[in-house]
């Protein structure tokens, strides 16, 4: 299947009448079901027709839309008014959101179509999209293998062209993990850049939402729509939402610092990827060289000693007794044990657990108020590190696509897929995953990433090196096989 026209191009044809939204929409629907097997998505959206029909009104009406008729998929913990919102539970297998979340309604302001909603792990709690009540997602470059976590829908929606963008959520590198693992744009922006009322939490200290694209301008649509301050969401910031994309001119003196720690355990390919885009890098003039940030040896255990505490009261709402699924009981505590028991996954059960413990009597000192401490340590230490550089570079992931099951019943193991990407949610930076190459594993030709890292509030430094990298022909954009 041929991958369909960038979001820019769609919207551009659109408004000049060479095409409409509804083919638009029935075209992606139609790609949709071609791509069934790889299970991207939960479900359709029954008002998509009527949303297609309202875009071709603004049009008619002489409106300006930057996404006009464009389809796009939504993680299923984006709330979307009259659609289901299951976070990949069982817990909410049922729920029909009321209201629509704030960067989901920018889409739709913008001219968007959100088509539908994409498959996730478990509230967001994973790292392969393998935890989800609607069963795992496949990766497109081989269906043997996960495609990433936990927004793992989202991203193989973009890269088997059933859409050319999406939005995923990036708590420790939901966004930036899938995005290597399938060959795609993902970008993770600076902490309240975007917006996260509607969007149902996990660590509310950590979460942001991000898009996916295939190309740096569609990324740069996609944050020019959904980036912004919100009364709504308190945490959300003041800054400038026009972004634009860069050219290879752009790289000329930019100081590129690569942290050494994210230098060991990485796979050849990997390796191989990073010093490509490093060399590109250093043709187009941009001066590289290492930066040591020895507190990254700490990121997972902090990561998680923040993250889950934070999930364990997120949610503690899911009881039964408002809204969800409910399992009845003798009494009150009986229901809501119940409830819990057969709602949540494995994966969620043992993070609430874990959580939980960290925040109990005589034990938040230790866990999770030290957490904090290392935290402000690791922030701290990219401050210093952006004294000597303008944006840091890691391997977004230290290897390709694993294959489904191989990690599943070793959370240590699952949790060390996060090892290059959690430290930048711990400090609040924006990041940025560019498919970067590819290695062969076991016959297999699998996409890997690599990751760019800029201060706060600089986000549209990445996209001028998406943008520059793609000027220099150094950003490896294919098609995969299963589409």
């Amino acid at each position: 299947m041929p991958a369909p026209l960038s979001a820019a191009q769609l919207a551009r044809a659109v408004a000049a009448g060479d095409m409409t939204p509804h083919t638009l929409l029935e075209q992606a629907v139609s790609r949709a079901q071609e791509a069934a097997p790889l299970n991207a998505l939960v479900s359709l959206n029954p008002q998509a027709a009527e949303q297609a029909d309202e875009v071709a009104r603004r049009l008619d009406a002489g409106e300006v839309l930057p996404l006009a008729g464009v389809p796009v998929v939504v993680k299923d913990n984006i709330n979307v008014r009259g659609t289901r919102t299951t976070c990949g539970s069982r817990m909410l297998a049922e729920y029909v959101s009321p209201y629509t979340a704030s960067a989901a309604q920018h889409l739709l302001n913008a001219g968007a179509i959100i088509m539908g909603k994409a498959n996730m792990d478990e509230f967001a709690m994973g790292s392969s999209t393998e935890s989800s009540a609607s069963g795992p997602t496949l990766n497109p470059w081989d269906p043997a293998r996960v495609p990433g976590g936990s927004s793992g829908g989202s991203a193989v929606a973009v890269a088997a062209g059933i859409t050319p963008v999406s939005l995923g959520s990036d708590t420790g590198g939901s966004v930036r993990q899938p995005a290597a693992l399938t060959g795609i744009y993902g970008l993770k922006p600076t902490y309240g850049r975007v917006s996260r009322y509607g969007l149902v939490a996990y660590a509310s200290s950590l979460d942001q939402i991000g898009p996916f694209a295939r190309n740096a301008e569609d990324l740069a649509l996609m944050m020019s729509v959904i980036a912004g301050p919100d009364p709504r969401d308190a945490t959300s910031l003041p800054a400038p939402t026009h972004f634009r994309v860069g050219t290879p001119d752009d790289l000329r003196g930019l100081r590129v610092g690569v942290i050494r720690e994210s230098l060991g355990g990485n796979t050849a390919g990997v390796d191989a990827a990073l010093q490509g885009t490093l060399e590109a890098l250093r043709s187009a003039g941009a001066v590289t060289g290492e930066v040591s940030i020895p507190e990254l040896s700490h990121a997972i255990a902090t990561y998680y000693l923040i993250a889950m505490p934070e999930a364990s009261s997120n949610l503690a709402r899911y009881d039964g007794m408002v809204y969800g699924q409910r399992v009845p009981g003798a009494d009150v505590t009986e229901a809501m044990t119940l409830t819990r028991e057969r709602g949540f996954g494995r994966e969620v059960q043992r993070r609430i657990m874990i959580g939980t413990y960290a925040l109990s009597s005589g034990y938040y000192d230790a866990y999770y108020s030290k957490a904090m401490k290392v935290r402000r340590l690791i922030a701290q230490e990219f401050d210093r590190a952006f004294e000597a550089f303008d944006v840091l570079v890691t391997p977004t992931s230290p290897f390709p696509a694993f294959r489904q099951g191989e990690r599943t019943r070793d959370p240590l193991a699952m949790y060390a897929a996060d090892v290059d990407t959690v430290a930048v949610n711990l400090a609040g930076l924006p990041a940025l995953s560019v498919p970067a190459g590819f290695e062969a594993v076991d016959g297999v030709r699998l996409p890997v990433g690599v990751q760019f890292i800029a201060p706060a509030l600089k986000d549209e430094l990445l996209l001028t090196l998406a943008g520059g990298l793609e000027g220099l022909g150094a950003v490896s954009m294919e098609t995969p096989p299963q589409t």
